[in-house]
Formats: C-alpha cells, sequence, structure tokens
C-alpha cells in the first residue's frame, strides 16, 4: 500500500491546497507566525508528481524548522529538482525515504523477482513505481542510491 503522504500532512496540521501553478513550480510551503502551515500542489501534475512534492516539502518541515524563506515561502520547481543547495538534496532524500522506504523497497524487489519479472530492471522499477505511486523516474533514482541498480 502507498505511503498515505496526504493524510501525514494533515496529521501534522499541515494545510493541503491543490491550485493551478504556472510554470514548473511544483508546490510551495507557508508557515505562518501563527503556527499554522499551509502546502500548496500544482493541481496540474501528476498525482506521482503531487506525492513527491507533498513528501519533499514535509521534508523541509521536518529538516528545516528555522531556516528563513523570502515571504515565507519555500518552493519546489525546477531548481529544486536538481537538486543543488544541500536543502533540497535533503528534502529530496526525505521524500524519497518516506514514500519509498528502503525496506519495502527491498521486500516488493524480493517479491517481483519471485513473481517472474525477473532482473529486468526496468520491468522493475516500473512495477515498484506502480506500487508505490511514484513516478518511474523517482523509483529508478531511488534504486540506484540504495545500490540496487548503477544506471537505468
Amino acid at each position: 500500500m502507498p505511503v498515505p503522504v496526504d493524510r501525514i500532512a494533515q496529521k501534522r496540521g499541515v494545510k493541503l491546497r491543490f491550485e493551478a501553478f504556472e510554470g514548473d513550480l511544483s508546490g510551495a510551503l507557508y508557515r505562518a507566525d501563527t503556527g499554522s502551515t499551509v502546502l500548496a500542489v500544482n493541481d496540474w501534475h501528476a498525482e506521482v508528481r503531487q506525492r513527491f512534492t507533498i513528501a519533499h516539502e514535509l521534508g523541509h518541515l521536518q529538516l528545516h524548522p528555522d531556516a528563513l524563506f523570502v515571504d515565507g515561502f519555500l518552493a519546489r520547481d525546477g531548481e529544486s529538482s536538481l537538486a543543488i543547495k544541500s536543502e533540497e538534496i535533503e528534502a529530496n532524500a526525505f521524500a524519497a525515504e518516506l514514500l519509498m522506504p528502503r525496506q519495502s523497497v527491498v521486500t516488493e524487489l524480493n517479491l517481483a523477482v519471485e513473481d517472474g519479472v525477473g532482473l529486468d530492471l526496468k520491468r522493475v522499477s516500473a512495477r515498484l513505481a506502480t506500487r508505490f505511486k511514484v513516478s518511474e523516474q523517482a523509483m529508478q533514482y531511488r534504486l540506484v542510491n540504495l545500490g540496487i541498480a548503477t544506471s537505468f
């Protein structure tokens, strides 16, 4: 069962808002002085990308609680997907572990092999992506980062 990232956000007191954003903006995290937090997600993006955006922003909320952001916003956009800044690398790693926990990926990988999918990593990653409700690209990065694959 995929991780219910939206419910995790709500249990953390985060208000989710799905809105249409222009350009490649995936989401934004706003922390008000009152303590309330709003996470806006681009509803034009595919569900798998929305899920990763929510997990990524939860990573910022957890890992960077004292960080200063212009106007209180931290945007997930094209730059964050490049993972140039350390905060973005950390948030991406947090999101990957939240959505695709190491042990669950290994367990599902073993089941896929036992079910006859074989060792075709592209087929396996596609199956695991569906299982975890993430993009195939996210799953491929995860398999590489876990040392299961070297490239795709």
